[in-house]
């Protein structure tokens, strides 16, 4: 996995680039986004994931100050820069690559999710992590840094939709189901299956990976660790992400015909014993909201309009979506990709929207913009707002931690197994 990551010193880059209106004609998708975060209605809200199922126990954000609800964007930004500035070294500040450029102007580090907590642990005089992200991040970076550092998440209401879509119940019954079918297997050394899961998921399934003698993965280094499961077992149960867990196991030359999909709360998955016994890979029926949206007929437009143009698509983009794209790879892969093209170039790229545009802004030689005319973002991560980081940073200049997210002690130490042996498993 690559380590590199943006130091932010420069503030924000040109907000709020180009933001398209243009919608789809039935589109679900909203560009509402702009708006506050605590008028959105119940749901994960407009944008990518505003049809999913919520499960039951998702995190509330309590409501905000009156001061903060009313203040203007002009006021917030003084009072943020103004708490950043009495905090100094005690606090650092993480902003994904999806988050609203509103937020990023504010962020020590931006990058990818991992790179962030990593990030994190280079401030050792920080007391507080303010993770400008999803609630998986901050668990991660709790898991990560010292039991003297404070991980805060902004908005206890930015979770994730994809990680939702695996539960601790259901991939131990999952587990329970595969032990038993897999139990009378002839032993040669290796363990019938691997539970192997992506970065995107709750803290408890990356401690039950830990646990169960599998790891962790990012989009950086999925190869890699597919590589290390098949020594150590003969077929991997991958999850939450359908589609990496696809694209990298077919580009590995795993035939699709052996990557059956388990659907939760059906024996089996829903399929038969044959095809599970058959099976190299056991793709869990998890996808991500924003990236499912890409399509080949976004690609075909893009090359009919750019004769030339370059697609870059994220792996966690349906197969067929992947296989038109000229190349395919993590947030970071696509950053560093648009960054080292020496020659003025047309890039037709594939994920979260925020990204796309602050690239378009920091990469003026290139024309570059997202394959989604509909500009969809991903809406939990949008509820990270100027507001709810004002709130965080003042309460910690009054000496008061709100929004901390705490990993309970034992998932923390099977989750840092898995965790560390992801490190180990560099590409």
């Amino acid at each position: 996995m690559s380590t590199q990551l943006t130091e932010n010193n420069s503030g924000s880059v040109a907000q709020n680039i180009t933001r398209l209106t243009l919608l789809a004609p039935g589109s679900t998708c909203s560009t509402e986004l702009a708006s506050n975060p605590w008028d959105t209605p119940a749901g994960y809200g407009p944008g990518a994931s505003q049809e999913d199922k919520i499960p039951s126990g998702y995190p509330v954000q309590g409501s905000l100050p009156e001061e903060y609800l009313k203040a203007s964007d002009a006021e917030l930004d003084t009072r943020i820069r103004a708490a950043k500035e009495t905090l100094g070294e005690r606090a650092v500040i993480l902003g994904h690559f999806y988050q609203r450029d509103e937020v990023v102007q504010y962020a020590d580090f931006v990058g990818d999710s991992f790179q962030l907590a990593n990030a994190a642990l280079t401030r050792d005089k920080a007391e507080a992590i303010v993770f400008c992200g999803v609630h998986f991040m901050a668990e991660t970076a709790d898991i990560l840094s010292k039991p003297e550092q404070a991980v805060i998440l902004p908005n206890l209401a930015a979770g994730c939709s994809m990680a939702d879509m695996a539960d601790g119940p259901s991939v131990q019954q999952c587990w329970d189901e595969l032990t038993e079918l897999y139990r009378d297997e002839e032993d040669d050394g290796r363990m019938p299956v691997i539970p192997v899961t992506y970065m995107n998921c709750s803290a408890e399934l990356k401690a039950f990976v830990g646990r169960n003698g599998g790891l962790v993965c990012t989009s950086s280094n999925a190869a890699t660790v597919l590589e290390w499961a098949f020594e150590r077992g003969r077929r991997v149960l991958f999850f939450p992400d359908q589609h990496l867990g696809r694209n990298t196991a077919k580009a590995m030359g795993v035939p699709l015909e052996n990557m059956p999909m388990w659907t939760p709360r059906k024996a089996l998955g829903g399929n038969s014993e044959e095809t599970m016994r058959e099976a190299q890979v056991i793709l869990w029926h998890g996808f991500c909201s924003v990236h499912k949206r890409f399509n080949t007929n976004q690609i075909a437009k893009a090359r009919e309009d750019y004769p030339g143009v370059r697609v870059i698509v994220h792996p966690e983009c349906p197969m067929e979506v992947v296989d038109a794209a000229d190349e395919a790879g993590s947030t970071d892969y696509i950053r560093r990709a648009i960054a080292e093209a020496t020659e003025p170039t047309v890039f037709a790229i594939g994920t979260e929207i925020n990204m796309v545009n602050r690239l378009a802004a920091e990469y003026p030689q290139h024309t570059i913009f997202c394959l989604d005319p509909v500009i969809c973002p991903c809406s939990t991560m949008y509820r990270i707002h100027p507001g709810y980081l004002a709130w965080v940073l003042e309460e910690l200049v009054a000496g008061r931690v709100v929004n901390q997210i705490r990993v309970p002690q034992n998932q923390q130490a099977d989750a840092r197994i898995a965790l560390d042996r992801m490190l180990a498993a560099k590409p």
